[in-house]
């Protein structure tokens, strides 16, 4: 038996259940939910800066989304906020690096 303790994506606890094992699982409330979300946060940037793919991208995302879904943000505001802050101070597409200001 292995202890994970961590958040999973809705679907795994049945997807063990199909491959014929068995699992124990505990719903967190919505502060303990953020938290999890955060950590997992955390995990899937280390992944990505260790394998730059389009999964680890999306792993991101998805948990983008969790965390706007558990703090009551519709996500097209969180888009229309991201286009505003483009719109007003660019992307991160030209890879500028500020060295200095004087």
């Amino acid at each position: 038996m292995k202890t994970y303790n961590k958040l999973v994506r809705d679907k795994i606890p049945q997807i063990i259940e199909e491959s014929g094992k068995e699992c124990s699982i505990k719903y967190a409330d919505k502060d303990e939910t953020l938290k999890y979300l955060i950590s997992k946060f955390d995990e899937e940037i280390k992944e990505f800066k260790e394998e730059y793919s389009v999964e680890e991208l999306a792993d991101i995302l998805e948990i983008i989304y969790g965390i706007t879904n558990n703090m009551g943000i519709d996500f097209s505001e969180l888009e229309m906020i991201r286009k505003k802050k483009y719109e007003e101070r660019g992307g991160f597409n030209e890879g500028i690096i500020l060295e200095k200001v004087w």
